[in-house]
């Protein structure tokens, strides 16, 4: 499941409330998944956490995002699999590269 993405029941980081979100995942353990954040709030991007997919992309169709969106490496949880509402597509090799070079520099 690493790479896919899928709609998952993501929490607030009050703890308090859930929404149904869009999410890569980075890790996948026998009931858990690591996953990031993604949103199509473009405008709040930081090019030191976040990567940038926008709908320009060559792999963004893939993806099954809808449109130009951020996968947020500062906003990962670990989640039952439980909470996995469906799989909507994947990242290409491509991102997948960005991903792990953003994660090493944001976490060294």
């Amino acid at each position: 499941m690493k790479g896919k993405i899928v709609l998952i029941y993501f929490p607030f980081t009050d703890l308090v409330r859930r929404k149904l979100r869009p999410a890569l995942v980075l890790y996948e353990e026998k009931e858990d998944v690591v996953v990031a954040f993604i949103s199509s709030r473009v405008e709040k991007y930081n090019s030191e956490t976040d990567i940038l997919v926008p709908k320009t992309h060559p792999e963004f169709k893939a993806t099954g995002l809808k449109t130009d969106s951020i996968i947020k490496l500062t906003k990962i949880a670990t989640l039952h699999k439980g909470l996995i509402a469906g799989v909507i597509g994947e990242i290409g090799e491509e991102i997948k590269k960005e991903v792990r070079k953003k994660l090493g520099e944001i976490y060294e």
